[in-house]
């Protein structure tokens, strides 16, 4: 058993997916895990006592959009006034607008990177602050195999997959000398809401496409992430964990 006992923890956009099965496993592991999305309309009340309720362990649940700076740093000042700590980021919050090139308006891009760039930059900023006072973190970005090795009518999405990366594997480099460790995981085709709404004959083709011949649950993600987070990965940092049951895109 992987053990968090203790440890902040805040996880963006946690109320589904992977985020939700993120923050699952580290409750179940012992952290103090902050649940976050970018409002009460969200079903954040009522993640945060489900989550109570299934493992025992106090959760609690801070509302901010990351696509508003303005709120990240609100978030972060309530973190601090709360636990005066934070011990690991997991960097989940993002957004995809599906576009072939020629439909590719400046509001897409806006929208997209003000949340899966910027708004992860910021939280990367803020929570390195907060762990620069302890000397140590861990902070685990979101990427996709998208980000990666690309897809049709994915260009901007696949973009602010790249970036996170980079932002991923820069930050590692600077932050490493205050044992803060910065890692990234890149999903492939993983059973979430927005994969079950695809047509039936091109999920079929995907998977297909998958060495392991299935999709990846958000369980499965998060439990990269869960050893990304602990000791066991203590002298890991700056590393792209691919977690995608061995699909060529």
């Amino acid at each position: 058993m992987i053990s968090l006992e203790g440890r902040v923890c805040l996880v963006t956009g946690s109320t589904r997916g992977i985020g939700w099965a993120t923050a699952a496993k580290f409750a179940s592991a012992g952290a103090r895990v902050i649940l976050n999305a970018r409002g009460a309309d969200g079903g954040l009340e009522e993640r945060r006592a489900e989550l109570e309720a299934a493992t025992g362990r106090e959760v609690y649940a801070l509302a901010a959009d990351a696509g508003d700076p303005r709120q990240i740093k609100a978030l972060y000042g309530q973190i601090f006034e709360t636990f005066r700590k934070l011990d690991v980021l997991v960097n989940n919050a993002g957004v995809m607008r599906d576009a072939r090139l020629g439909m590719v308006t400046p509001e897409l891009v806006a929208s997209v990177w003000s949340v899966n760039v910027t708004g992860a930059l910021l939280h990367l900023q803020e929570a390195s602050r907060l762990m620069s006072r302890g000397k140590s973190g861990s902070i685990i970005n979101l990427s996709s195999i998208i980000g990666r090795v690309g897809f049709a009518g994915q260009t901007v999405y696949g973009a602010s997959k790249a970036a996170i990366i980079g932002m991923t594997l820069a930050a590692a480099k600077e932050l490493a000398a205050k044992n803060i460790r910065v890692n990234a995981v890149a999903p492939g085709f993983i059973d979430t809401d927005l994969t079950r709404a695809l047509d039936p004959a091109k999920r079929d083709a995907v998977i297909h496409s998958i060495g392991m011949g299935r999709a990846g649950s958000a369980d499965d993600v998060a439990g990269g992430i869960l050893f990304l987070a602990s000791d066991l990965a203590s002298y890991v940092t700056g590393q792209i964990l691919g977690i995608d049951g061995g699909m060529v895109v």
